[in-house]
């Protein structure tokens, strides 16, 4: 936290925002639905791939405050199972920038410390793809700071899908077997991370768009206008400073009435009107 306020310009709204953090109650892992790219070229009569290339500052920017702030994961929606019904020269051309995304930022990874990883059905990607992307996991796999997860004709109902699938292939024989949350949770593509704390979506569409529904049951939502290019470390720091507001109870309630037994409460529902 210390190292995020040092690069920050004192007296500014980020100065404010970031001292107002309690870094105790920091979101461990972040995800990011990265939306507006096309709409931000469209705004200025240009082509929808001008704006995935200037989403990649927005991207660099985000990851090295994750690394000041010390946030444990960041998982990053790039392109989705769905994205492939888009005109086949914008999906060759995202994946290009993809490939270039990755050969230009190993440096940055490793001098942050950041581990890159991917989740989604990897191996539909044309193999090139996967081989740049498989070499720099390979060479920030010693990286123990931030895990930087980039979702990869992901899914969420398919990851579901796939992990009951992995149950049934290691069941005994073929033999029925009990499907726990555990035994899901244990299986999805982001088995090993922290639990998700805070969905984040930019350009201001109210839906989660089939990203990390496992995940996402207790999280914290965050939307904002802003498109996915204009997208900086003061947007990050919005987020937590709202989501640090929130008061998370997953499920329970918080303060004096945890501790308060559950018969008086019936009590009072039998003996409603009508009861």
């Amino acid at each position: 936290m210390q190292r995020f306020l040092d690069v920050l310009k004192p007296g500014g709204e980020e100065s404010r925002l970031a001292a107002s953090l309690d870094p105790e109650r920091l979101p461990r892992h972040i995800a990011i639905i990265m939306d507006g790219n096309g709409r931000w070229a469209q705004r200025r009569l240009l082509p929808r791939v001008t704006g995935h290339r200037a989403g990649v500052t927005a991207v660099r920017e985000v990851t090295e405050a994750c690394v000041a702030l010390g946030v444990d994961a960041l998982t990053l929606y790039a392109f989705s199972v769905e994205n492939w019904k888009r005109p086949r020269a914008e999906v060759e051309t995202l994946w290009r920038l993809l490939r270039q995304y990755l050969r230009q930022e190993l440096d940055c990874l490793l001098k942050n410390n950041v581990r890159l990883g991917a989740i989604g059905r990897l191996d539909a990607l044309p193999a090139i793809v996967r081989q740049t992307l498989n070499e720099t996991i390979e060479a920030t796999a010693k990286n123990d700071g931030l895990r930087l997860n980039l979702a990869i004709n992901y899914g969420g109902r398919a990851e579901i899908v796939d992990a009951i699938n992995q149950i049934i292939r290691e069941s005994p024989g073929g033999e029925p077997v009990a499907i726990s949350e555990e035994a899901i949770t244990s299986r999805l593509y982001t088995a090993g991370l922290p639990d998700l704390d805070l969905l984040i979506r930019s350009s201001g569409e109210m839906r989660v768009s089939n990203f990390l529904l496992w995940q996402i049951a207790y999280a914290e939502l965050h939307v904002t206008n802003t498109l996915w290019p204009d997208f900086r470390r003061i947007d990050l720091l919005r987020a937590i400073v709202e989501y640090q507001k929130r008061d998370r109870r997953f499920g329970g309630l918080n303060g004096m009435l945890d501790d308060a037994p559950a018969e008086p409460v019936l009590a009072e529902v039998a003996a409603l009107p009508g009861r």
